[in-house]
């Protein structure tokens, strides 16, 4: 039992350094977004994948650049446009002849790396959105009747812009939740903007370091989810996500009028798994309610369907998420 103990301190002290480490390498390219880093991060540590929203200019994408930039790991671009076609991202076959013989060879997209920037990924028809969904979900990609491995560590992380405007096409409910978080990027304070400019048009940005290759990321996959979650934070877990669900036994009134379609058993999933992540990334080797809570936001907001009721209020999604956390009694120990 000592032993046990004492291997999984280590293994939350490793994490939280690890951290440390990639805080510390893209401090020096992106600033003032430690709260957005920290998701992303605890996506990465569980194996999930995290969708950023923000409006232009907020470095979505310079964030996720900088990030891959630091992990020894195979990183892929993929602009999104209204005539991208599914082929273009997971592959296709050609005809080649070689010794006078012909034959169709598999060429791979650029979905075939570990690191895939799917960038600006609301500007492209759900057709090819959808070429995400299997590469996302099952870790394979099937074309021309051949299914395809990926190779692991496996991370989408896919931008968007909340601006409706023409030639944007909203990501589907179902692809929506195979993204773990939905991050959204807000504006810096003034301060943090002065540093940005500052840093920006003067000389030659920082290089970044290399600190984490693919063994190191699946071994702290598998080290996530050894942690151990006390039964009442996993049922405060399940409550939290049950009562956004309109028509169920606790379902708060609000969320009966305001709400079309609840969040699904993924965000339960999401919201203990992440929960051991961040739990590790702060050198703690248990989920405590506060984890739960912190990441309520980013597991529920892409999760949650409002109805008309709602935007004639203007209420959000993210209103209702806080009102959620307002209502729904947590454990009275907090652990």
């Amino acid at each position: 039992m000592d032993t046990a103990i004492t291997d999984a301190a280590a293994g939350a002290e490793r994490l939280a350094a690890s951290r440390e480490r990639v805080l510390a390498e893209l401090r020096k390219a992106v600033i003032g977004q430690d709260a957005v880093i920290d998701l992303v991060l605890t996506a990465l540590f569980t194996g999930g994948h995290c969708l950023i929203t923000g409006v232009p200019g907020l470095a979505k994408t310079h964030l996720i650049k900088s990030l891959a930039e630091i992990l020894d790991l195979r990183f892929k671009r993929i602009q999104f446009t209204p005539d991208l076609m599914p082929a273009d991202i997971t592959g296709t076959e050609i005809l080649e002849e070689a010794a006078g013989h012909r034959r169709l060879t598999f060429v791979e997209g650029p979905i075939f790396a570990q690191v895939v920037l799917a960038d600006e990924i609301n500007r492209t028809p759900p057709k090819t959105q959808a070429a995400l969904l299997e590469a996302m979900q099952e870790y394979h990609v099937t074309a021309a009747g051949h299914t395809y491995p990926l190779q692991r560590p496996f991370f989408v992380l896919a931008t968007q812009n909340p601006i409706e405007l023409e030639g944007t096409y909203p990501l589907p409910e179902a692809q929506l939740d195979r993204f773990m978080f939905n991050v959204v990027i807000r504006y810096l304070s003034e301060d943090d903007e002065v540093r940005v400019v500052t840093q920006t048009t003067g000389g030659e940005p920082e290089a970044l370091a290399r600190v984490l290759d693919g063994d190191e990321i699946l071994a702290a996959q598998r080290l996530v989810r050894r942690v151990p979650v006390a039964e009442e934070v996993a049922r405060y877990a399940v409550r939290l996500v049950d009562a956004s669900r309109p028509g169920q036994p606790h379902t708060p009134d609000f969320v009966g009028k305001w709400v079309k379609w609840g969040a699904s058993l993924r965000a339960s999933q999401a919201l203990v798994l992440g929960g051991k992540a961040r739990a590790l990334m702060q050198g703690r080797y248990h989920v405590s309610v506060a984890d739960v809570r912190a990441l309520a936001p980013a597991v529920l907001r892409h999760r949650i369907v409002t109805n008309f009721y709602a935007e004639s209020d203007e209420v959000d999604a993210d209103e209702v998420v806080a009102r959620l956390l307002e209502t729904v009694p947590a454990p009275a120990s907090g652990l």
